[in-house]
């Protein structure tokens, strides 16, 4: 059985305060059988790994580049995020690849990066919504799962997200029927690539998930949990999505 993940991506929000919000957040999902990540921006990483040190919370990295060190000013490495104790770091998410031009095979360079520093690559895949309105969906998301994710991808070290661009951050979310229609693909076309290690790895769902939509969308087949972007930033809000998750 594949085990849940609740995943937080704070994007680029949050200071050293709220980091505070780890504790109760840590405490909150203690009991609940899931796993539980806080993605914090990168300066605030060594620090979180500190509050979280001695709970079951996971703390993760947003991005990471694809060279192990170098002259790449204002980048960090794989390395540099495992080094610190992180487990997780995320790849290709579709601000990623709007605001920097990342595209997929960036994103698979990435994410062997990351397998080969011993993290677990969350890759991000995605449609805008003119690919949706023109009927391409599972094509763009086709197309980016079959470049976007490296041949050593296992069910241990590889969690996929899928994140409608159209619905992140905009409140807006997809309906079940097409969260299951696209989860459903994926899965085959990761079992057809992968064999068991495709049936066992495990598809978040992301794109304004919060408290009040969370049951119904965990209860869709092929959802093993979520990326929760702005709802992951304060504990009243995650902390439902995370027993959401855990009653699902």
């Amino acid at each position: 059985m594949r085990r849940k993940l609740a995943a937080g991506n704070w994007k680029m929000n949050g200071s050293r305060a709220a980091l505070a919000e780890l504790d109760l957040i840590a405490r909150e999902s203690a009991a609940c059988d899931l796993d539980t990540l806080i993605c914090p921006p990168s300066l605030y990483l060594s620090e979180a790994l500190t509050r979280a040190e001695g709970t079951s919370l996971h703390i993760g990295a947003q991005d990471c580049h694809f060279e192990t060190s170098g002259a790449h000013t204002g980048d960090i490495s794989a390395a540099m995020i495992a080094d610190l104790g992180a487990s997780h770091v995320i790849i290709g998410h579709s601000e990623r690849r709007a605001d920097h031009g990342e595209d997929s095979e960036d994103v698979r360079e990435k994410a062997r990066a990351a397998l080969s520093s011993g993290l677990t690559a969350i890759i991000c895949l995605g449609e805008s919504e003119d690919q949706r309105l023109a009927c391409n969906t599972l094509e763009i998301i086709g197309g980016q799962l079959a470049i976007s994710v490296p041949d050593a991808s296992t069910a241990a070290n590889t969690v996929i997200a899928y994140e409608p661009v159209w619905a992140i951050g905009t409140g807006r979310t997809a309906t079940t029927a097409e969260i299951d229609e696209v989860h459903d693909f994926i899965r085959a076309r990761l079992i057809d690539r992968f064999g068991e290690e495709g049936a066992q790895m495990r598809l978040l769902y992301g794109g304004s998930v919060k408290p009040a939509n969370a049951a119904e969308i965990f209860a869709t087949d092929n959802v093993d949990g979520a990326l929760v972007g702005g709802a992951s930033l304060k504990a009243e809000d995650f902390v439902p999505i995370i027993k959401a998750l855990d009653a699902s």
